[in-house]
C-alpha cells in the first residue's frame, strides 16, 4: 500500500496536504515523506467486532479461510483467491446459482491453460 500510495501522491505533487485515514500503521510513513497526518481511531482495536460485526465476520471468514483452505497465500497470486472469496461471499446464500454460474462459465469458454494462469500466455 505504501508504494502506491507514495507513488500517487508524488505524481500529483501534492504539496501542503493533510492526509484522514483509519489507524491503520501502514500509513505511517507519510508524516516522514513530508506530509500531515491525521488517524481517526473510532475506538479500540478490540471492540472492532461490536462497532462494524458484519464486515469483522467477513474479515474474519477471509482470513480464516485464506489460512485454512490454502495454507496462506502469496502475494503474487491473492487477487485470484480474493475474487473466488468474493465470488463464493456473493452466492452464499444460493448455492445452486453459484453451480449454474460455474456450469455457464464453463460451458462457454475453452479451458485455461497453466500458462495463462501465470501469465505467460494472453488471454484472448
Amino acid at each position: 500500500m505504501r508504494g502506491c500510495l507514495s507513488r500517487a501522491s508524488l505524481r500529483r505533487r501534492l504539496t501542503r496536504t493533510t492526509f484522514v485515514t483509519d489507524g491503520w500503521p501502514g500509513y505511517a510513513p507519510l508524516k516522514t515523506m513530508g506530509y500531515r497526518h491525521r488517524p481517526k481511531v473510532q475506538d479500540t482495536p478490540e471492540r472492532a467486532s461490536k462497532l462494524l460485526p458484519r464486515v469483522h465476520r467477513v474479515l474474519g471468514n477471509l482470513q480464516t479461510w485464506l489460512r485454512g483452505t490454502h495454507h496462506g497465500v502469496g502475494r503474487k497470486h491473492l487477487q485470484a483467491y480474493l475474487d473466488e472469496f468474493t465470488f463464493r461471499f456473493n452466492r452464499r446464500r444460493t448455492p445452486m446459482a453459484a453451480f449454474q454460474t460455474l456450469l455457464g462459465l464453463g460451458s462457454q469458454r475453452a479451458p485455461t491453460t497453466y500458462k495463462q494462469l501465470y501469465g505467460v500466455e494472453p488471454t484472448g
